[in-house]
């Protein structure tokens, strides 16, 4: 009698195994000790046997031998049973077709099920989770991994040739395509009037608008500057003919100055009643554009050209190119250097991993944070991860599945049937002393 009675160890398994039912290069050295441990359990039980034999011949001339008859009889009772018990986990013993025995086969979805719903109550468990990654500190330690040399250079080549391959993954046309059902699709469903209403109250807050009306007093300027031929000859070729001359030149002057002379006194003087002019014009055309239906409606009509013209897409695919250039620039450059200076990226990664090791405060929070993203993400999957282990057990081969369990467990199974032989017999010389004192 052994466990492995029924399943030759060279028994054909069915094609077609999945991955973890196949057999492991340690499947021969497992086999091997399972036979040798069955033998031992069996042979146990066959001198158990023997010995009962000769006690119960030998008995009416020793009646010593009552004790070895007591203690071989309870012996063999112990071994058989569990021998029964350790084999109807795997097959039905003796292939009789006994109820309640093959129990691996018989219960293997069933089984399934319950390792499932273990694995996702006390693995998968939300405490359990949480406990693990607050004891790793995923904080401190990729801090300690960032600063250490030639991590940063790393991570930042590694994130440059990803951002670089998806790059290249993506057309021109692509991207057009995604910029205009992305951004511009939703810049059309967006009011044009609240927003630059909205911009210009921003704009206006703290009278940084008139940072803007000194740029263009210096452009103003700027450009009388450089056209005061153009205005001289503008204004003689509209001067009536019967105009003199020097006429003309003094009018010219005249303009030239005063718009020179305005423009600086407008510069210079922060309360000029232009900028008040200035800020009334700005007001009203804030309100006109909350306000008015018209000036919305002007606003949005415009918005839509803009947004229509095909220069919004050529821009889109230009600024894509660029980008696309320089990365791979990045890429190719982060690839071939060995040492040099850090760039930008690679000195925020390791100043990001110093101060993650030197501020406790920061690393608890996004540890914390880290907590909660793996304690959600659990979560939400782990009724999945039941499912996927109940269904992968469920598609297993019954036999196949057995013989894989046996080979892992059943060596250790076997000293069940050693100690049930050995515990059975002092149960019975137990049993034997009690009678004999009685």
């Amino acid at each position: 009698m052994s466990a492995g009675e029924g399943a030759p160890a060279g028994a054909a398994l069915p094609a077609g195994l999945p991955e973890g039912l196949r057999p492991t290069p340690d499947d021969a050295l497992r086999r091997a000790r399972l036979v040798a441990m069955q033998r031992v359990a069996t042979g146990l039980l066959l001198v158990a046997a023997a010995a009962y034999a000769l006690a119960l011949w030998g008995e009416p001339r020793w009646p010593w031998l009552a004790w070895v008859r007591a203690f071989s009889e309870a012996a063999m009772v112990g071994g058989i049973a569990d021998w029964f018990a350790v084999t109807a986990l795997f097959r039905r013993p003796l292939g009789l077709p006994i109820p309640h025995t093959a129990i691996v086969p018989a219960r293997k979805d069933r089984i399934g099920a319950a390792l499932g719903n273990f694995v996702q109550r006390f693995f998968l468990a939300p405490e359990v989770i949480a406990g693990k990654l607050a004891s790793l500190q995923p904080s401190a330690r990729l801090g300690a991994w960032l600063a250490a040399p030639g991590n940063a250079r790393r991570v930042a080549g590694q994130v440059a040739g990803a951002l670089h391959g998806a790059a290249g993954a993506l057309r021109d046309d692509d991207v057009r395509t995604l910029v205009e059902r992305g951004v511009v699709a939703r810049l059309r469903r967006v009011p044009a009037a609240p927003l630059l209403a909205r911009v210009l109250e921003l704009v206006t807050a703290g009278g940084r608008h008139h940072a803007l009306l000194d740029d263009a007093l210096r452009l103003g300027a700027r450009l009388l500057a450089e056209n005061e031929t153009l205005i001289r000859d503008r204004i003689k070729e509209e001067s009536p003919w019967w105009v003199p001359g020097k006429v003309e030149a003094r009018l010219g002057d005249r303009i030239v100055s005063g718009v020179e002379r305005t423009l600086s006194a407008v510069a210079a003087d922060p309360a000029h009643p232009l900028r008040q002019r200035y800020d009334e014009a700005v007001a009203r055309f804030t309100v006109a554009l909350r306000e008015d239906p018209a000036m919305g409606a002007r606003a949005e009509e415009l918005k839509q050209e803009l947004l229509g013209h095909p220069a919004v897409g050529e821009f889109a695919r230009t600024v894509w190119a660029d980008a696309r250039k320089r990365l791979a620039a990045y890429a190719d450059r982060l690839a071939d250097a060995t040492d040099g200076d850090p760039d930008a990226l690679e000195r925020w990664l390791a100043a990001l991993g110093e101060r993650l090791q030197a501020d406790t405060t920061l690393a608890a929070r996004l540890d914390g944070a880290i907590g909660r993203l793996a304690v959600a993400a659990v979560h939400q999957a782990r009724g999945e991860v039941a499912a996927l282990i109940a269904g992968t057990v469920a598609s297993w081969d019954a036999e196949a599945t057995s013989r894989k369990i046996e080979l892992q467990v059943g060596r250790d199974l076997q000293f069940i049937r050693i100690n049930g032989t050995l515990v059975g017999g002092l149960v019975g010389v137990l049993l034997h002393a009690l009678r004999a004192g009685g």
